[in-house]
C-alpha cells in the first residue's frame, strides 16, 4: 500500500482485529451491487469509502425525485439520469481511487451469469422478488457470498448466504421461490429513510466482514429491524435440503 492508502484508510488499519493484511484484501477485493436504490446507495457508498478496489453496479433505472427522500447517493441535479451514472459521479467524489463500473440494465440470467463469478461478494439491493432469486440462483452457481437486504415502510431485514459453507442456506432455503409475496412496492406502502440507510449501511459492513474474514458475517441468520419501536429480533435459518437452488450444489466451491 502506499502512503496515502495508508493515511486515507488509518483508521480501520489501526483497529487491531484489521489491520493492513485485511485493508490489502479489501483493496484487492469486487463487489457486485445489484439495485442502486435506497439500500444500494449507502452501501456502494460505505464499501467505496472504505477502498473496496472494484466496484459494480446494476440498475437499470433512472433517478426520480421521488427517490431523493432516501436514495442518498443520489441528487437534485441527476434527476432523470441512469441511478448507475449518478451513483458513480458520487463514488468519484467520495473515494477517486477505486475503480467503479456501471451496467445501466436490470440484471437478468444472462448478465448474472457473466458478472457474479468475477465478484467476492455480490449485495442484494433490489426491490423485487423474481431479480433476488435470479440473485441468489447465480450466486449458488458460481459459489460466491451473497448479502441480501430488503426494506419497506419502516421494517428491514439483512440475512447473507455463502455455499462455499455447506451448512449455510441460500435465499432459497429461507424464501421459496414458488411462494411469492404479493408485490409491494413503496410507490404504494411508504418506506422511512433511515429504515433503508440502516440495513445498506449493514450490508456493506457484512461485506467488508466477508472480504475480510474478520467477525461473524450473517450467514444463517436472519435480522430484522423495525424502525418505527427501534426493535431487533434474530432468528436462526438452516439449509433446507430439499431447496429447489441449493440441494443439489456441487463440492467444487472457491476457497
Amino acid at each position: 500500500m502506499n502512503d496515502e492508502q495508508l493515511l486515507r484508510y488509518s483508521r480501520h488499519i489501526l483497529l487491531d482485529e484489521w489491520g493492513i493484511e485485511a485493508q490489502e484484501k479489501v483493496s484487492a477485493a469486487h463487489a457486485l451491487i445489484i439495485g442502486v436504490g435506497g439500500l444500494g446507495t449507502p452501501a456502494a457508498m460505505y464499501l467505496a469509502a472504505a477502498g473496496v478496489g472494484r466496484l459494480t453496479l446494476v440498475d437499470g433505472d433512472t433517478v426520480d425525485l421521488t427517490n431523493l427522500q432516501r436514495q442518498i447517493a443520489h441528487t437534485t441535479e441527476t434527476v432523470g439520469m441512469p441511478k448507475t451514472a449518478s451513483a458513480r459521479l458520487t463514488l468519484a467524489r467520495l473515494n477517486p481511487t477505486i475503480v467503479v463500473e456501471t451496467v445501466a440494465q436490470r440484471a437478468d440470467d444472462a448478465l448474472l451469469d457473466r458478472l457474479v463469478p468475477t465478484a467476492d461478494v455480490v449485495l442484494d439491493c433490489c426491490d423485487n422478488f423474481d431479480t433476488r432469486h435470479a440473485v441468489n440462483r447465480a450466486c449458488v452457481r458460481a459459489a460466491v457470498p451473497l448479502v441480501s437486504g430488503a426494506a419497506l415502510r419502516f421494517d428491514g431485514q439483512l440475512s447473507a448466504f455463502d455455499t462455499r459453507n455447506p451448512a449455510s442456506p441460500c435465499y432459497a432455503c429461507l424464501f421459496p421461490p414458488d411462494h411469492a409475496p404479493a408485490e409491494t412496492a413503496c410507490a404504494t406502502m411508504g418506506v422511512f429513510a433511515p429504515a433503508v440507510g440502516v440495513i445498506g449501511t449493514m450490508q456493506a459492513a457484512d461485506a467488508l466482514r466477508i472480504i475480510s474474514g474478520i467477525g461473524r458475517t450473517m450467514v444463517g441468520r436472519l435480522l430484522m429491524h423495525d424502525a418505527l419501536e427501534t426493535r431487533w429480533n434474530e432468528l436462526a435459518i438452516d439449509r433446507d435440503p430439499a431447496c429447489p437452488v441449493c440441494a443439489t450444489r456441487g463440492s467444487g466451491q472457491r476457497g
